[in-house]
């Protein structure tokens, strides 16, 4: 007999939440089920959030233990932040993907290595991710983090405070009193761009948002102006076209999509001649693919680039995070945090605030 994927999923997630150590009657389930269900009720010894269709959320359940060796260590994790490149690898829609169900999510954490010693990492190695009791890491994939932070405040501001902090200093070679644009600065990582841009000196910040009713808390975190995003592409050109006619010297783009068309339209026809124009382009959750003529990029000083895991070294990206939390008490960087534990991984999953880190407390 055969199960449908949805009465599969709802099988396997109660002999989880139970943990069944008897006999199942295979037989009951197809062949790639077997395989699936097999390797969930065996051995089974850490409490993870566990991912069994990528299009679902995960569960809360058992997995099994992970085992060290060479160059690889145990963690003992405390803390996971519920990320958007956490939930794209989930469910297979980011380009890093890789992972095969059942797995544990979790792009990266914080927890204590087997000596004691307080770390951040990234990229556990598959199928142990960072939303378990226990994951395996690759050595070389760990810091060592500052006594006086906290393990939720380390895990929510590291990846968005790393966003812009590499998009700033290695890809875009940011130097004090230039001109910055943050396209998409109304969510998490907008808002710590705002704050790290304006610590590492920009003359001028200029936030775009969804909302004006978040114009104000981006104005106290450091932004000189705000724009209004909207659907429409020409009221965008129009709105970006001031700026751009006085100059913008790096973009940083967590948006893609029609407002990044506009924006590239605009920094094409309206920037003064001979400027250049760094614009990094961050994350796409407005739109995989924007459709721009090839003299934007001939007539004009328009240097497109991107910043995330593939172009920026793993490295680089943990020396960018390890600037970040040495600089968060003498930038006062600010990042609102919700703390979930990780029992209730499965209702939070899809439930986020977009100027708000959920972080699963492990």
């Amino acid at each position: 007999m055969m199960f449908s994927p949805k009465t599969f999923y709802l099988k396997i997630k109660l002999l989880i939440k139970k943990r069944v150590h008897r006999q199942v009657d295979w037989r009951m389930i197809n062949s790639s089920s077997y395989f699936y269900a097999h390797k969930y009720c065996q051995g089974v010894k850490v409490k993870a959030a566990v991912i069994i269709q990528k299009d679902h959320p995960p569960i809360y359940g058992d997995f099994k233990e992970p085992i060290p060796g060479p160059d690889k260590s145990i963690v003992r994790v405390q803390a996971s932040s519920i990320s958007q490149i956490t939930k794209a690898r989930a469910s297979a829609t980011h380009y890093s993907s890789d992972n095969e169900v059942p797995f544990i999510p979790g792009f990266d954490g914080v927890g204590t290595l087997e000596d004691g010693s307080r770390v951040y990492f990234l990229l556990p190695i598959n199928p142990f991710g960072a939303m378990a009791k226990l994951c395996l890491v690759d050595k070389k994939h760990c810091i060592q983090i500052p006594e006086v932070l906290d393990a939720d405040m380390v895990a929510a501001i590291a990846i968005p405070g790393m966003s812009s902090w590499a998009a700033l200093v290695e890809q875009a070679q940011m130097t004090a009193g230039e001109i910055v644009l943050i396209n998409g600065a109304g969510g998490i990582s907008g808002r710590l761009a705002i704050q790290i841009a304006k610590y590492l000196g920009a003359k001028k910040i200029i936030a775009v948002a969804r909302r004006s009713s978040s114009f104000d808390d981006l104005h106290l975190l450091g932004a000189d102006q705000c724009i209004l995003l909207t659907e429409d592409s020409s009221a965008m050109e129009n709105s970006f076209k001031s700026v751009c006619t006085q100059g913008v010297n790096i973009v940083l783009d967590y948006l893609w999509g029609s407002s990044a068309l506009s924006l590239v339209n605009s920094i094409a026809k309206n920037s003064p001649q001979d400027m250049l124009v760094r614009y990094v382009q961050i994350g796409s959750i407005a739109g995989a693919t924007i459709p721009f003529s090839a003299s934007v990029l001939r007539s004009s000083g328009l240097r497109l680039m991107g910043s995330g895991l593939g172009s920026l070294s793993i490295p680089a990206m943990l020396t960018s995070v390890s600037q970040v939390l040495k600089n968060v008490p003498t930038a006062g960087l600010k990042i609102n945090i919700q703390q979930i534990p990780l029992s209730q991984v499965e209702a939070s999953w899809n439930m986020t605030v977009s100027d708000t880190r959920t972080v699963l407390m492990i």
